[in-house]
């Protein structure tokens, strides 16, 4: 079970790391949870900057174009 030969892939680990948006912030409000016994009236203000990090995040136009890989495949096609 591989891939077929002569086809193209890229991993797409590589590009993983690219962008991880609010990653500091849910870090820092897990480990106050921790903290604190999973009681969130604690953590009331990395909460508050959790919740401000994704509603940033909610209004950026981000575009469906699915995976890089699955667009290779359906360009592969086209040349044969």
């Amino acid at each position: 079970m591989g891939r077929k030969a002569g086809t193209l892939y890229i991993n797409p680990k590589k590009f993983g790391s690219l962008q991880k948006p609010c990653l500091k912030e849910t870090l820092t409000f897990l480990n106050c949870m921790a903290l604190n016994n999973n009681k969130d009236d604690h953590c009331g203000r990395q909460k508050k900057l959790l919740g401000d990090c994704m509603d940033a995040q909610a209004g950026k136009n981000k575009k469906p174009w699915g995976s890089i890989n699955y667009h290779l495949q359906r360009l592969m096609k086209g040349r044969k």
